[in-house]
């Protein structure tokens, strides 16, 4: 018979444990500032992406790749960030005190200066080229609200469902229950929305389809935390029929294989600088013309 551990007695003063486990216990820390020097790399277009294919990551590179797609001059050098090591370097702390990917430097003007955080990275390049964000006062509320919904939900998606089904060092009932049902909460919020509305905020694609589907979408076809059936997420129908949309679209495609570290070869490109990278420098060319 499995005993029920002991309860958890908070002490009076929380103190730093090393030791406390879990798969990213080797990086957490209680302060914020970089362990290291070390400078960041600067490439010759106008925007200079420090980052890594995480949800959150992928935004920015969707973001990048659907401008270019639509014709406007937002070339990019996408420059892969590692977890743990470049992420604390003094370079990349100073364009992001916070140290989480992404960052952005925007080199296209005078002046220099950077933007953190995904959301506004998305909203800056939306107003900066007139793209993925309307104008009209009403669809522009509704877009920023939806983008700001993700911002604010997603913590519960990765940082409390993926942690404690997927990386904590022990399966505790109360945590994953706690954030399954709210996960199957924020799901079921998108699949009514989407009943409605062929985007997330109408009929048009926006920064919120671009913030909203590397999470909600990767969790709607079971490929976050390999979750799938657990959350049983073909009950979604409305979400996975948007979720396969926004797949099929060639910027999205390409944007999530930028700093992409994982998966098959092909869908792997550690660093993009132009274009023509997503042809010959991918991880199975590079192996094949390592040979």
């Amino acid at each position: 018979m499995t005993e029920t551990p002991a309860e958890y007695v908070p002490p009076k003063v929380w103190t730093w444990n090393k030791e406390s486990g879990g798969r990213f216990a080797a990086i957490n820390r209680p302060i914020a500032g970089p362990t290291h020097e070390k400078e960041l790399p600067v490439g010759r277009h106008p925007f200079q992406l420090y980052s890594l294919a995480t949800p959150n990551g992928v935004k920015a590179t969707v973001m990048f790749e659907e401008l270019l797609e639509a014709g406007h001059p937002a070339e990019y050098d996408g420059w892969l960030l590692t977890i743990g090591g470049d992420q604390f370097g003094s370079g990349f702390v100073a364009i992001n005190p916070n140290s989480k990917i992404p960052a952005l430097v925007d080199r296209s003007g005078e002046k220099p200066f950077r933007i953190f955080e995904s959301g506004a990275i998305l909203v800056h390049l939306a107003e900066k080229f007139g793209a993925f964000l309307p104008t009209d006062p009403a669809k522009r509320a509704e877009t920023l609200s939806w983008l700001f919904w993700q911002m604010g939900s997603a913590p519960f998606l990765g940082g409390g469902f993926g942690h404690f089904y997927a990386y904590a060092p022990t399966k505790i009932e109360y945590a994953i229950d706690r954030y399954a049902m709210e996960v199957k909460r924020q799901m079921d919020v998108l699949d009514r929305q989407l009943a409605d509305n062929r985007f997330i905020a109408g009929d048009e694609y926006t920064i919120a389809d671009i913030a909203i589907w590397p999470w909600y979408g990767g969790m709607a076809k079971g490929v976050l935390y390999e979750a799938g059936e657990f959350l049983a997420v073909h009950e979604y129908k409305h979400l996975n029929r948007w979720a396969d949309e926004v797949a099929q679209r060639p910027a999205v495609q390409r944007g999530r294989m930028v700093n992409r570290t994982w998966g098959e070869p092909s869908t792997q490109l550690r660093e993009r600088h132009e274009a023509s990278d997503f042809e010959l420098k991918t991880a199975d060319k590079l192996q094949t013309a390592a040979k």
